[in-house]
């Protein structure tokens, strides 16, 4: 272990049923009186956006509430501009992020816009070189347990100049406080809680098996697929049940903890089916990993054992190859048992979709820390597998 590496996980984190009736404390905490409340179109009309209003009418010293609710499912770099605006017209003091990956990921990035308004969004270099300090405060309350977006530094925007997914990183992104309440995941429907708990598990898989030297994201990545293997399905066939919803929120945290380490292959090949084929992100990652675990095992006999062992399955003893063959078969049950259709092409997806979708991924950076190297040809290879 001869590499340089550093770490930090400073994000403050309140957690439990009920939580949520804390924002009050958050509000004085952070100076807010009128927030901007970023989420996605549908959600006023869900119970999440209802629990949080009734949480917000016991903040005496609230005078306003503004909303921009205005964000696309794979979010667009129009809706980061929409929030900014909207933010600056109604005098906003804070942020509040409701939703899922895609509204916190607009309701982080949407402050370097609040502070420069021409900021140009695909110079990722000078974004990072800059000390980005007073960015507005912002509240991270996530309705969906799968990308771990609320403890990210970065957001995944789909830039107009190259109308393709671009992640926008700055340490500053960091949400300044997150409430992680199970009883605003209840509602969620059981086809979009197995979709982001299949994000979830993918980030953890892809984030421990990255070759980046992290231990810590390591050992929090392990931690989170031990968490996913216990509550997922109960999640996702049991919506009322408070302690598996807590746990997917833990374990989706997790997952967003370790995948600053970096992620792999398999999210290469997700971002274009999203930006092609309009796959839920939580989708394409479910329908791609067990492919991309089947050709890195391939590669490196044994990648997956550690991953097993996290799950509970009884493989310290056995062959490399079985271990790695028993913890596939664990990830494909989860998916089907979830009730996910396997098959790209039963989502949409065409043989003609295929050059195009490997030209893109092989231009996504998420690949180069995948535990096996790949080339545009595997991608090619990987999503006919998939097909």
């Amino acid at each position: 272990m001869t590499s340089t590496a550093s770490f930090s996980f400073p994000t403050s984190v309140q957690y439990g049923p009920g939580v949520l009736s804390a924002i009050e404390s958050v509000f004085e905490k952070l100076e807010i009186q009128h927030p901007l409340i970023v989420c996605d179109t549908f959600l006023p009309d869900t119970p999440a956006y209802g629990k949080l209003m009734k949480a917000l009418e016991g903040v005496d010293h609230l005078r306003h509430v503004s909303v921009f609710k205005d964000v696309h499912p794979n979010p667009v770099e129009s809706n980061v501009r929409g929030a900014a605006d909207a933010y600056r017209t109604n005098q906003c003091d804070g942020i509040i992020g409701l939703g899922g990956g895609s509204a916190l990921d607009v309701a982080k990035v949407c402050r370097l816009l609040i502070m420069e308004p021409g900021l140009r969004l695909e110079e990722s270099g000078p974004i990072l070189a800059r000390t980005w300090s007073a960015l507005p405060p912002f509240i991270a309350i996530p309705t969906t347990a799968g990308t771990g977006s609320e403890v990210g530094r970065s957001s995944v925007i789909t830039l107009e100049k190259t109308d393709a997914k671009s992640v926008i990183f700055h340490p500053s992104l960091l949400a300044d406080e997150v409430l992680l309440d199970p009883e605003v995941t209840v509602s969620l429907p059981d086809k979009l809680t197995a979709a982001t708990g299949l994000d979830a598990l993918t980030h953890c898989i892809e984030s421990f098996t990255s070759p980046v030297l992290q231990p810590l994201c390591d050992g929090i990545a392990l931690e989170g697929i031990q968490l996913i293997s216990r509550h997922f399905l109960k999640a996702v066939h049991e919506g009322s049940n408070l302690d598996a919803r807590g746990g997917m929120l833990l374990g989706a945290m997790m997952g967003g903890i370790a995948f600053q380490k970096d992620l792999g292959a398999t999210h290469s090949m997700a971002h274009p089916l999203s930006n092609l084929c309009q796959l839920h992100h939580g989708l394409a990652n479910a329908l791609c990993l067990p492919f991309v675990m089947q050709w890195n095992a391939g590669k490196q006999p044994g990648l997956y054992r550690r991953v097993g062992i996290s799950a509970g399955l009884d493989i310290l003893n056995v062959e490399a190859t079985e271990a790695d063959t028993m913890t596939l078969h664990w990830v494909r049950m989860l998916i089907e048992q979830s009730g996910i259709q396997m098959g790209l092409s039963n989502h949409g997806v065409t043989p003609s979709h295929i050059e195009d979708l490997a030209d893109l991924a092989i231009q996504d950076s998420c690949h180069q820390t995948n535990p096996v190297p790949v080339n545009r040809d595997v991608f090619v290879k990987l999503y006919q597998a998939a097909l």
